[in-house]
């Protein structure tokens, strides 16, 4: 169970993965070389080779691409744990329908995809241990002269 400090930093290398990975979705130039480059690694992994993408498949990868991105920017400046549980979800649900793509068409490329997602969900659904402060000791009470000398009269 990491601790709420070392579970910030487990936000923040999920975001910086995202940064890295995602980037080259965000614009249909870029998308261009990252597909081909994915085609290849899947065809070199035993796969058939990707279809080809039209404008409006590229329109969709590149909203993805940028959505990740602005959300892997917001946890890397702000890695708070409520940040991490919804990023958890979400590879929860990326996991989900990478799966399920992988079952209808075989593709191995995206292994390389599903087990990444699959532990930064995990590692974002992990307890957080509190940090422990020392507490607050209260210092001891003055001792009431007047009290004491009351209550010793009085007997």
């Amino acid at each position: 169970m990491p601790s709420t400090t070392a579970y910030r930093k487990i936000v923040r290398a999920s975001a910086l993965y995202d940064l890295l990975l995602t980037a080259p979705f965000a614009t249909p130039w870029s998308f261009a070389l990252a597909h081909a480059q994915l085609d290849r690694v899947n065809q070199g992994l035993g796969g058939a080779a990707l279809p080809a993408f039209t404008p409006f498949h590229v329109l969709f990868a590149c909203l993805l691409g940028s959505v990740v991105l602005v959300w892997a920017a917001l946890r890397l400046r702000d890695p708070q744990p409520l940040y991490g549980r919804f990023d958890g979800v979400a590879r929860l649900l990326f996991t989900t329908w990478m799966l399920w793509a992988l079952h209808a068409t075989g593709a191995p490329l995206l292994w390389l995809f599903v087990v990444p997602e699959l532990a930064w969900g995990v590692a974002q659904w992990l307890p957080i241990r509190p940090i422990m402060r020392p507490c607050s000791q209260t210092p001891p009470k003055p001792h009431d002269a007047n009290r004491s000398s009351s209550a010793a009269s009085s007997a």
